[in-house]
């Protein structure tokens, strides 16, 4: 689940790949022209070329690609991110959350180094950058995935889906400090208020946080608080590096296996056996969930642009919350549907651009 040349505040399910977040429609680090941000996909470079000219009637004109296009992947994308909540519930039920981490990143990484043998690139080179890009590693993967796979052990995947959507609320707080060029407006400062006011309603603050448990609960806040610490760094440290969007993710998530690939052993020990659900919902975690996700998620950014992308957020966790219901059968308190509309309004408040 993540968010390519996103807004600061910009959130993401649970993937991030390493592309600096950006204002720009599309991102100058991808080989695509610079989007309009309007739903069709059409750039600025062929905008002026695709005015009317008269034609004789006999001299068919080209058809547009149906508007519905990039709304099927948008739902798609909702979906893959929505249901990985439940997918991370079911493999710790079979896996310790580092074996889950670790399968996810995985096979998830196998995803993109197929697209990327497909499409004939190579991965980024430069020590500097592979530096960096371990750090986005971290921040971006390997940390927050583990985070909320140790998380759902004791909390519901729909209290896990929820808690990621505060992560906009945190990337804007973030950026009005660590970004000069997100200066707080009004709206952005009722946003943050608002989005956090909805936090503490569906964590149950007027009872004391009776029933809730702590430590499950702060590691998925904590999870959702790692993507914006990441993206600001990306922002700082790989903003015009040049590379492909599709080179440097694959290069991202081979760091974050390899992180993994040394934490796992040293904190857990191979099962006693191999359970085929569990195993199954890391193997889907991981491929759709992880790889797949990521490249469509930079197929709607390059067409649409980050600004429509990027509400792919606040979808999440309502598919999160029906997946965790419907098949989980987990339990649903009044206050955590109603926090949650009132935690995804702040969110939006907090990406309202001022009109130009």
């Amino acid at each position: 689940m993540s968010t390519a040349a996103t807004a600061p505040g910009a959130s993401t399910p649970a993937d991030a790949p390493a592309v600096a977040p950006s204002d720009e429609p599309s991102g100058s680090r991808t080989p695509v022209a610079r989007s309009t941000g309007r739903p069709g996909g059409r750039t600025a470079a062929t905008a002026s070329a695709a005015a009317p000219v008269p034609a004789p009637a006999a001299v068919p004109t080209a058809r547009r690609r149906p508007a519905s296009d990039w709304r099927v992947r948008f739902v798609l994308l909702s979906s893959i991110w929505g249901f990985s909540f439940l997918l991370i519930k079911v493999g710790t039920d079979g896996f310790a959350p580092f074996q889950v981490t670790f399968g996810r990143l995985l096979f998830g990484s196998a995803v993109l180094v197929a697209a990327l043998l497909v499409k004939r690139e190579r991965l980024p080179r430069g020590i500097r950058t592979w530096g960096h890009l371990a750090v986005a590693a971290f921040l971006l993967n390997a940390l927050p995935f583990s985070l909320f796979a140790y998380s759902e052990l004791t909390i519901p995947s729909t209290l896990a889906g929820i808690c990621n959507a505060t992560s906009p609320l945190w990337g804007m707080a973030l950026s009005m400090v660590a970004l000069s060029e997100d200066r707080p407006t009004r709206r952005r400062v009722a946003g943050l208020g608002i989005g956090f006011v909805g936090v503490l309603t569906v964590l149950g603050a007027w009872q004391g946080f009776s029933g809730l448990d702590v430590r499950g609960t702060t590691m998925a806040l904590a999870a959702s608080l790692s993507y914006p610490v990441g993206w600001i760094y990306v922002r700082r440290t790989l903003a015009g590096s040049g590379q492909s969007h599709l080179s440097l993710t694959g290069a991202q998530l081979l760091l974050a296996t390899a992180q993994l690939a040394v934490v796992t052993p040293l904190f857990t020990s191979l099962p006693s056996s191999v359970p085929v659900v569990p195993l199954l919902a890391v193997v889907v975690l991981g491929a759709l969930g992880t790889g797949l996700a990521m490249l469509v998620q930079h197929g709607l950014v390059a067409e649409v642009g980050p600004t429509t992308a990027q509400m792919v957020t606040y979808f999440v966790p309502v598919i999160a919350t029906a997946a965790g219901v419907a098949i989980l059968g987990e339990s649903l308190a009044w206050s955590t549907p109603v926090g949650a509309v009132i935690v995804l309004a702040g969110a939006a408040l907090t990406q309202a651009r001022p009109r130009s």
